[in-house]
């Protein structure tokens, strides 16, 4: 058995009879609680296998993997719904998960005047071209686990649709996933989505909705018809942490791959630099890394900075108000520290331009417990970082992929020893 909890309300749930997505409190009770499902448990000393596809060589560290076996199933019937899901991504996308590269990238380091070294990990090669997909992968391995050992919370899920609202990579992602799982999918994006992410979304089978701003509604109209959706019956396949406990999950094995590397060559970074939108990424990197210290893999965990644009920061101006407010009682009042940005968002890094940062709260207890911060970058830096990793590294990564280097040309004195992760290909 594996129980989930809301760390707003305390609600408590066994991820095998309910869907350990939304807390289900959550818009049922007229409150002010920033109601998201955590698991419960934290397995006991995970162990690493030796697979270089991530969702096998952490499978230990994961919950969907402690349901499949406290539900009866086999390691070997893990390792046949891995496959099976790999395979079809690979048919689809042309490869499936493997631990992505992270490089000391001098060039880049001189380029910018920095008097350490600089790591970049780089997210650019994989499933879809991002991060974004390995969050989603743990949701559909969930979501396999379910099916396949024939748990309450899995009846007629088939009979549901799919729905993710994005500007891009996550949408992508969720394509990618989906039409390897063959399940349809519903994809709310902005006006201004890239043509070439909307042809591909439609090669992919995805049903695409575009979502005007509705004059006098404040929020994402992307994330707003989306939830429109999920009330009507489908299934969150997104990666914001307030609708899909499980998102979160997944994109912490990125963390275990960075963790390893640095045990590996015997450092740890002082500072970690990461773009921040809705905020799966950061939040999984916080988790993920203190994870990792946990069970022996860090000595220590660089501290975590969360790069926003001036053109959308919602995280940036939670983390000035909460000061030292207490962050267990932060959560019983959301709205004093989160809420939509109240002008439309505008910035060359367009993948980050999420009106809230969903999982603010997770990422403000990161970063108090790294000695970290946010940082607001302008437009200027936002370019010079893209220009940047393009001229002194072969990565391809877009403005949005490279907007946490954009932090570290805003706050270089972080550290001596930086870490920045490059995520989202040019399109």
């Amino acid at each position: 058995m594996v129980r989930f909890r809301c760390h707003g309300c305390g609600a408590d749930i066994d991820a095998g009879v309910h869907l350990a997505f939304r807390c289900p409190n959550a818009g049922k009770i007229d409150d002010d609680i920033d109601h998201v499902l955590v698991v419960e448990t934290e397995a006991a000393s995970p162990s690493i296998g030796s697979e270089t596809d991530p969702f096998l060589r952490y499978r230990t560290w994961l919950s969907p993997y402690r349901l499949a076996r406290s539900s009866g199933l086999s390691d070997a019937a893990w390792v046949d719904l891995v496959g099976e899901l790999d395979e079809a991504m690979t048919a689809v996308d042309g490869h499936g998960f493997r631990i992505t590269p992270m490089a000391e990238q001098r060039h880049l380091a001189q380029a910018l005047g920095l008097q350490g070294p600089l790591w970049v990990k780089d997210e650019t090669h994989n499933v879809s071209g991002s991060h974004k997909a390995r969050h989603l992968m743990g949701v559909m391995l969930y979501l396999r686990v379910l099916e396949a050992a024939g748990l309450p919370a899995g009846k007629s899920l088939k009979a549901r649709r799919l729905a993710i609202a994005s500007c891009g990579n996550a949408a992508l992602a969720a394509a990618v996933v989906a039409r390897a799982a063959d399940w349809p999918l519903d994809v709310f994006i902005p006006p201004d989505a890239d043509d070439a992410v909307k042809a591909r979304l439609k090669e992919l089978g995805a049903q695409i909705t575009i979502c005007d701003r509705r004059a006098g509604e404040a929020g994402d109209p992307c994330y707003l018809r989306f939830r429109e959706t999920v009330a009507g019956g489908a299934i969150p396949f997104g990666v914001q942490g307030t609708d899909n406990g499980l998102a979160i999950e997944g994109g912490r094995t990125l963390a275990f791959e960075m963790a390893e590397e640095f045990k590996r060559i015997g450092t740890v970074p002082d500072a970690l630099f990461v773009q921040v939108g809705g905020g799966a990424l950061a939040s999984a990197l916080a988790q993920g890394l203190a994870l990792a210290r946990m069970n022996g893999l860090l000595s220590s965990t660089p501290r975590l900075f969360a790069v926003q644009t001036a053109g959308c920061a919602p995280l940036a101006r939670a983390w000035e108000r909460l000061d030292s407010v207490d962050l267990e009682t932060a959560a019983k009042m959301r709205s004093r520290f989160m809420w939509p940005w109240e002008a439309t968002p505008m910035s060359l890094a367009h993948g980050i331009l999420d009106d809230e940062t969903y999982d603010w709260w997770a990422i403000a207890a990161g970063l108090r417990a790294s000695g970290g911060s946010t940082v607001v970058v302008d437009e200027t830096e936002v370019a010079a970082a893209h220009n940047a990793g393009h001229l002194h590294t072969d990565i391809i990564a877009s403005a949005t992929g490279t907007a946490g280097l954009a932090g570290v040309i805003a706050k270089p004195a972080a550290g001596e020893k930086i870490a920045v992760i490059f995520s989202g290909v040019e399109r």
